[in-house]
């Protein structure tokens, strides 16, 4: 598999799951270059899928993918939840998950014992950040990025978003467009996550373009999610900016010492 980008991967960070279960930092790396494979891939087609997904669903298409990507990396230890609402997204299939998923495997279509999955795995959440209003763009004398347009120029901030404040053992992705393909530039993780970390549940307003109950990460969840990099895009523009947001300089940090 070809190598598009060069990323600088934390040697020491700790990707620990349920039961004390271990990934490498190195093996997330490689699963990120998968997406990208994969992307590049439908970026080839003759219609333009990512306009075709919009915005609103980007998001998910890349923590899809990449989820994907982890499995095909960890075939005998990672499966996909089989409910698309289901947490977590991937099912950790030790000992204990494989008795679990034995035991339920007549009810493969239901929702409820997969949300959660009782012996628990990993979760994946995608962002592409915050950048400004059109007409906020406007005023500063540039357009709103559209869809192909790198964002991390104009970019205000991040987060990531829950349906519940007990998500945990999550993979938080940053991404943007990079030669207009939807391209992970960051991923963080952490195992310590706990209700304080997101905000107060907002629920659907009648009439509202939301559907689903919501829970933001607070900005502490976020330099929480921060501490526990795994790896980032061998940029300086890109690891300044998680710094700043911050308040710290540990990617800057990283890229300087190669």
């Amino acid at each position: 598999m070809a190598v598009k980008f060069e990323y600088v991967t934390n040697p020491t960070s700790s990707v620990v799951g349920p039961r004390g279960y271990a990934l490498q930092p190195y093996e997330i790396e490689k699963a990120v270059h998968r997406t990208r494979s994969i992307v590049d891939k439908l970026a080839s087609f003759e219609v333009n899928v990512f306009e075709i997904l919009g915005m609103r669903n980007l998001s998910a298409f890349v923590g899809e993918v990449f989820a994907a990507s982890m499995i095909l990396e960890h075939p005998d230890l990672l499966r996909k939840n089989p409910h698309q609402d289901g947490y977590p997204d991937l099912l950790l299939m030790d000992d204990d998950g494989n008795a679990a998923w034995d035991a339920l495997s007549k009810r493969l279509r239901e929702k409820g014992p997969f949300s959660p999955f009782p012996t628990g795995g990993f979760e994946v959440k995608a962002t592409c950040g915050s950048v400004p209003t059109p007409a906020a763009c406007l005023k500063r004398g540039f357009d709103k990025p559209d869809i192909g347009d790198q964002r991390i120029h104009v970019a205000t901030g991040y987060d990531w978003k829950a349906h519940h404040r007990e998500t945990n053992h999550l993979f938080g992705i940053y991404w943007d467009f990079i030669e207009r393909c939807p391209t992970i530039v960051a991923v963080f993780y952490r195992a310590d996550l706990v209700e304080n970390d997101w905000g107060k549940i907002v629920q659907p307003k009648e009439g509202g373009g939301r559907t689903t109950s919501v829970s933001i990460m607070t900005r502490d969840g976020v330099k929480k999610m921060y501490e526990g990099w795994v790896t980032v895009i061998k940029s300086s523009t890109y690891a300044s900016f998680f710094d700043k947001h911050n308040k710290a300089k540990l990617m800057t940090a990283a890229i300087k010492q190669l």
